[in-house]
C-alpha cells in the first residue's frame, strides 16, 4: 500500500528499547547543516526536472534499519526514521526542493523508478548493473557488505555455502535484491524462499521455520542488537559493495545534482552523523513496515 509521508515526519525520538535501554536523541540537525549548503548547492527548482514541480519525490521500503525504518516514541507514535531518510531531507534542502517519501516494499521501489512515479529510490540499492535499465545510480554513499545469518543455535551447522546448500535447508532473501540473487548464485539447490521484508526473514529465523538467510551486514548487525539470538557466520562476497540512490532514467541534471548533494554531505560531516544515529535508534523501539491507511503501525 502506498503512503505519502511529509518531510516533517523525518525528525525521529529515541524510545524505551524493546530489549535493552537505548539512549541519545536521533535528531542530527539535518535540516541546518543541509540548508547551510543550500546558497553553496544546486538551486534545483526550475533548473532540475522532477516529477512533482518545487518537489523530490522518493520511493523508500521501511524495513531495513538502519537505513529506513519507523522510530516508535513514547507514546506509541511512529516517525520514519535512518540515514537514507536523513539523506533524502539533506539532498532535497540541497536542492531547495520540498521532500515528500512514499513508502513501498522493496520490489515496490523499483517499481517506482522503473514507472518514472518517483524521482529517487533510496532503500540500501546496490549499484548492480541488471538494475540499470530501468534506473541511473548516484556515486556510492555508503560502503557495506553481505552475510549470511542464522541464529546462535545453528550458528556451527549452517556456517558455509557448502552447509546451506542442500534441498533440506531454507534459506530466505528479500524479495527483489540484491541478496536474493546471491543466495540463487550460491545456494542454488537449497530451498530459497524469498519474502518482502526483512522484518519477515527475521522472524522466520527466530522461528526456527527459516534455517539461514542472506542480509545485507549493516542490517544484519542492526537486528542482531534486538534480537541477540541471530548470528551472522559468514561474509558472503559480493563485487558491487556499498549503497547508491536510484535515479529515474533520463533525467542527468537530476544525477548531477544528487551527486553534488551527496559529496557535501560526506564533506562536511553530516552522513557520518546520520549514520551513527540512525545506528543508535534502530537499537531502540523500532517498527518495520507499512503503516495502515491512517498512519498507525498495523497491527
Amino acid at each position: 500500500m502506498k503512503k505519502k509521508v511529509l518531510a516533517a515526519l523525518l525528525a525521529g525520538c529515541m524510545a524505551m528499547s524493546l530489549v535493552a535501554c537505548g539512549g541519545g536523541d536521533s535528531s542530527s540537525d539535518s535540516s541546518s547543516a543541509a540548508e547551510a549548503n543550500t546558497d553553496d548547492g544546486a538551486d534545483a527548482e526550475g533548473t532540475v526536472e522532477t516529477v512533482s514541480p518545487g518537489k523530490l519525490t522518493v520511493a523508500t521500503s521501511p524495513d531495513f534499519a538502519p537505513y529506513e525504518f519507523y522510530a516508535i516514541d513514547e507514546d506509541g507514535n511512529p516517525t520514519l526514521s535512518g540515514f537514507d531518510m536523513d539523506l533524502a531531507q539533506y539532498i532535497a534542502d540541497y536542492m531547495g526542493l520540498e521532500l515528500e517519501v512514499i513508502t513501498v516494499d522493496f520490489d515496490g521501489v523499483l517499481s517506482e523508478l522503473q514507472t518514472k512515479s518517483v524521482d529517487l529510490g533510496m532503500a540500501g540499492l546496490s549499484p548492480d548493473p541488471a538494475r540499470e535499465s530501468i534506473m541511473d545510480f548516484s556515486d556510492i554513499y555508503y560502503t557495506g557488505g553481505q552475510s549470511l545469518v542464522t541464529v546462535k543455535d545453528n550458528a556451527d551447522k549452517y556456517n558455509s555455502f557448502e552447509s546451506i546448500n542442500t534441498p533440506d535447508v531454507t534459506v530466505g532473501a528479500q524479495t527483489g535484491s540484491i541478496q536474493l540473487d546471491l543466495a540463487n548464485e550460491n545456494s542454488p539447490e537449497a530451498d530459497i524462499i524469498s519474502l518482502p521484508k526483512v522484518t519477515d526473514i527475521i522472524s522466520e529465523l527466530l522461528a526456527g521455520t527459516m534455517d539461514a538467510a542472506y542480509i545485507e551486514t549493516a542490517v544484519a548487525e542492526s537486528y542482531q542488537k534486538n534480537y541477540p539470538d541471530l548470528e551472522i557466520v559468514m561474509e558472503v562476497p559480493y563485487d558491487q559493495e556499498g549503497s547508491s540512490i536510484g535515479v529515474v532514467k533520463d533525467n542527468p541534471e537530476l544525477l548531477a545534482a544528487v551527486n553534488e548533494a551527496i559529496a557535501a554531505a560526506i564533506d562536511d560531516g553530516s552522513l557520518e552523523q546520520y549514520i551513527a544515529d540512525a545506528t543508535e535508534l534502530a537499537a531502540g523501539q523500532t517498527y518495520e513496515g507499512l503503516l495502515d491507511e491512517s498512519g498507525n503501525v498495523q497491527q
